[in-house]
């Protein structure tokens, strides 16, 4: 019946609600003078018990006009015929109490005071004041109601569970039930606060707690689930996650409190949880006011500019208004899309596009000839782990000789500072492109000690949607609807998010005073499954019964976890509390020098195992973990 209802009020909402709409002054103008006539005979009825006396029915006409004309100009005073029914709240409420006051009081004086009309019962002015302010209110908040009775009736509606039932909560169900053009119902509430057990917010019962989720979900076939904590520690969003697993249905999530801040909660705002809500630590936040003098009126050049690293760099150098921004790329299609991106974004900065390979020192040296760099941030390397196991001259040739070529320009042209972009698979190296990094950081500290450039490295684990990175993987597999492919059920990897690794970045490039290796405090290592479970219930899936996770073995040059310092390194804190200086032993540079020298002829010519032995020769630590040896 009530879907019977809802469809036929539809249809003629949408049939007239154009007309309606076209004429709504004179609607909203006109019903409220009937409902000040309908107070003032209203009251007159009430005043004589159903049975008006000839005399008084006289009066009443007679002054009809006055006192419609008066209470409707009340109405007009007070902005009344302004405010739109549907959002009806108390600040209307009260504004049509006082119009009513007011008016009520004026009519008296016009009547009595001023017209000595002395048989006009007082009564009547008293009641017809009361009356016109609870007819004015009860119709907007009918208006209202009947909009939220369509709202919860309507057969699309998506049934909601919504998670807190505090301030944000409320404030959310108060959107969905105001605007049917969201076509969202809803159904519930959890909340873990015992106080709200029980109880109603807008008609909508808080039903149970976070840990009963699963079971509130299933028992009012929600559709979606909405986060409304937006104040909720990391801790507090993995139980949600935890609890959610297995209702089968999206997650979506408020935006943090800083966010909020003066921008009323709505759905605008809304959106799907995503990995960077549920990093077991909270964000890094670094001073960007810092920035400001190291970067602004500088020429800044980033090597590697269209990569996941690189591209954010830019993004966050741009907004402290550099001289100009330098990018370096030999992908076109990347340089491309940044290039656009940046303009658009930050149309006053003066970007200066260049396709290069790091490799090619007349190329390098040519741009920083004519650019003139301040700072560099050497971004470009190579990164999969085992695509360089199977390219091993690749990554020599790119990660180490494109690192030298760098530097050994910036050292020549006088770059005040430059950073190089380091990884955690540097340390303890199992891998071939760990080891190639591992010697990039030698190199940089080893130029460090040669001139007056300032050489730094920033070390850091994985970054959450970087390119080739496991979680635009994971998200790949699952749309194709599975299996998530993990190489092993144990194994481990630090992560952060691309805009915490770029801070870092450019808070080691304030902190370096050449030499050092900065390494950020990342936490406790994430295991790979997890993320992998944590992906699929986020997609609004079962893992295991919507989509398998298959476990494939441990790939070549793959570690079980990741470390972020050698133990032959020392420890040591610097003046922020989440970065640390990795102090240690560089490779002798007389050896390693004399291996870098010949490299660039014999490279071509060289046997790969010849190669890896001298890897291991030049890095003690770097043992290649084979899958078949790792238990």
């Amino acid at each position: 019946m009530k879907q019977t209802a809802a469809t036929f009020f539809h249809f003629i909402a949408g049939r007239y609600g154009n007309l309606v709409l076209a004429y709504r002054s004179l609607v909203v103008i006109g019903t409220q003078l009937i409902l000040i006539l309908a107070a003032n005979l209203a009251a007159f009825e009430l005043r004589f018990e159903g049975d008006i006396p000839p005399e008084y029915r006289q009066i009443m006409w007679d002054q009809m006009p006055v006192v419609v004309l008066i209470f409707g100009s009340g109405l007009w005073v007070f902005g009344i015929q302004r405010g739109l029914w549907r959002y009806v709240g108390l600040y209307d409420l009260g504004k049509i109490i006082l119009a009513s006051l007011v008016s009520a009081t004026t009519v008296y004086g016009v009547i009595h005071v001023a017209g000595g009309i002395k048989e006009y019962p007082r009564s009547v002015i008293v009641l017809t004041g009361v009356l016109n302010g609870l007819y004015l209110a009860g119709i907007r908040l009918a208006v209202r109601g009947f909009r939220e009775w369509l709202q919860v009736v309507g057969p699309s509606a998506r049934r909601v569970l919504i998670v807190g039932a505090g301030n944000a909560g409320e404030l959310l169900v108060r959107d969905m039930l105001s605007d049917a053009n969201y076509n969202c119902l809803p159904v519930g509430f959890v909340d873990d606060d015992p106080i709200k057990r029980r109880m109603k917010i807008h008609g909508i019962p808080v039903i149970g707690t976070i840990g009963e989720i699963k079971k509130v979900a299933r028992q009012l076939e929600a559709h979606e689930i909405i986060v409304a904590i937006p104040s909720g520690s990391t801790t507090v969003k993995q139980r949600i996650l935890a609890a959610s697993e297995g209702c089968a249905v999206p997650i979506k999530t408020l935006p943090d409190i800083k966010q909020l801040l003066g921008d009323p909660v709505s759905l605008h705002q809304v959106r799907p949880m995503r990995l960077e809500d549920l990093l077991q630590r909270e964000p890094i936040q670094t001073d960007r006011q810092e920035l400001h003098p190291l970067i602004t009126g500088k020429t800044l050049l980033v090597t590697g500019a269209g990569g996941s690293i690189g591209s954010e760099l830019c993004r966050q150098i741009a907004r402290h208004k550099p001289q100009a921004l330098v990018l370096f790329e030999r992908y076109e299609n990347a340089l491309h899309a940044l290039l656009l991106e940046l303009r658009a974004t930050f149309p006053d900065v003066k970007i200066l596009p260049f396709i290069g390979d790091v490799t090619v020192i007349d190329r390098v040296s040519e741009v920083f000839r004519q650019t003139g760099p301040d700072i560099v941030f050497h971004a470009a390397a190579h990164k999969h782990v085992p695509l360089m196991e199977l390219n091993p001259k690749e990554a020599i040739r790119n990660n180490i000789l494109g690192t030298r070529v760098v530097a050994e320009v910036a050292f020549k042209t006088g770059v005040d500072r430059f950073v190089l972009i380091s990884t955690d698979k540097a340390v303890n190296p199992s891998s071939v492109m760990g080891v190639t990094k591992r010697i990039a950081e030698h190199l940089v500290q080893e130029f460090n000690h040669s001139g007056l450039t300032k050489f730094t490295v920033v070390r850091f684990g994985n970054v959450l949607g970087s390119n080739g990175s496991v979680v635009p993987l994971f998200s790949e597999q699952i749309h194709k609807g599975g299996p998530v492919t993990v190489t092993h059920p144990e194994i481990k990897r630090f992560f952060m998010t691309i805009p915490e690794a770029v801070q870092l970045v450019l808070q080691a490039s304030v902190m370096g005073r050449g030499g050092e290796v900065f390494v950020l405090d990342m936490g406790e290592q994430i295991k790979v499954a997890d993320l992998a479970r944590n992906m699929i219930v986020l997609a609004g899936f079962v893992p295991g019964r919507d989509i398998a996770i298959v476990f494939t073995g441990l790939r070549p040059g793959e570690k079980l976890y990741e470390e972020l310092f050698e133990d032959s390194e020392q420890v040591e804190p610097t003046t922020h509390p989440k970065i640390h200086r990795a102090v240690g032993t560089p490779v002798p540079m007389g050896e390693l020098g004399e291996w870098l020298k010949s490299l660039p002829a014999t490279l071509p010519k060289r046997d790969e195992e010849e190669l890896l032995q001298d890897l291991k020769r030049l890095v003690p630590s770097f043992q290649p973990a084979l899958p078949h040896q790792v238990s």
